[in-house]
């Protein structure tokens, strides 16, 4: 059994690596949470600035994609959230989970893993597995818009994962994808030395100007697909990316279905 506290992230490792981006992040390392989200949206109530970062090596209690929990032990997984603000109204956030999902996959191809692709809305995917998973969870007031960005990524497949529901995916880790895992703290630095990067782009352009690179690393672009919904098939047809604002595109007999709830999940056939 590896012990929590020698794997726990140091912030003051994360100064080097970091490089130019360190003075964009104040990393918070906790042995253990229940929802690194649910402890960012505090922190940002009490007046956190842009770039608070809370890391755990334990979440308990996680929240994923319609309300499924993800867990995080030290061993497995890195689990992080980011805060950060955007100028302007939740408006001009359509599509930044996919954003994110460019910055993960940019983050880990610098860390040798090729292959890592992405699935509609929130899904970081190797093979028809599922490596990682992204919540933004998004306010707004008078100075603009803030976004919580929870991300966590499986880094060793559990021992046990349980029974999975009929619609879940299965699970993948990037030591499948990688000869030897990179150290933590170069890990963690790459993913948020990407993420500034991606805001910035964002900020400036929108989905718009990461939209090419979300449809090159789309698991399933210009490939025929499932649309569920509930877990019954609600349509078929060709899916053709996503649209300026991030909303699924899929082309079906009746025209194009265009797709803007994360309550659709997306399947080849």
């Amino acid at each position: 059994m590896s012990d929590s506290s020698s794997l726990l992230i140091d912030p003051s490792r994360l100064a080097e690596p970091l490089a130019e981006a360190r003075g964009r992040f104040h990393v918070v390392a906790l042995a253990e949470c229940a929802s690194t989200n649910t402890v960012l949206l505090r922190l940002a109530e009490d007046g956190a600035p842009s770039g608070t970062v809370v890391v755990t090596d334990r979440q308990t209690a996680g929240r994923g994609s319609r309300g499924r929990t993800w867990m995080a032990s030290p061993e497995s997984s890195l689990t992080f959230s980011v805060l950060w603000a955007f100028p302007g109204g939740l408006e001009r956030l359509s599509g930044l989970s996919l954003a994110v999902g460019v910055a993960v996959v940019q983050a880990l191809g610098r860390c040798g893993a090729a292959g890592v692709q992405l699935k509609w809305p929130n899904d970081i995917l190797y093979g028809h597995a599922k490596l990682g998973g992204i919540l933004v969870e998004l306010h707004a007031d008078e100075q603009g818009a803030k976004a919580v960005i929870g991300i966590g990524l499986n880094l060793r497949l559990p021992e046990s994962i349980g029974a999975p529901s009929v619609a879940a995916l299965p699970p993948a880790a990037l030591a499948q994808i990688v000869a030897d895992l990179p150290e933590r703290h170069l890990l963690f630095s790459h993913l948020l030395r990407a993420l500034a990067e991606t805001f910035d782009r964002f900020v400036s352009g929108g989905f718009a100007a990461v939209r090419a690179d979300w449809h090159a690393c789309h698991a399933w672009q210009e490939r025929p697909v499932r649309l569920l919904r509930e877990g019954r098939v609600d349509k078929e047809g060709v899916c053709e990316g996503a649209d300026l604002d991030g909303a699924l595109l899929v082309r079906t007999v009746e025209g194009i279905e265009r797709c803007l709830s994360g309550d659709v999940s997306l399947r080849p056939l």
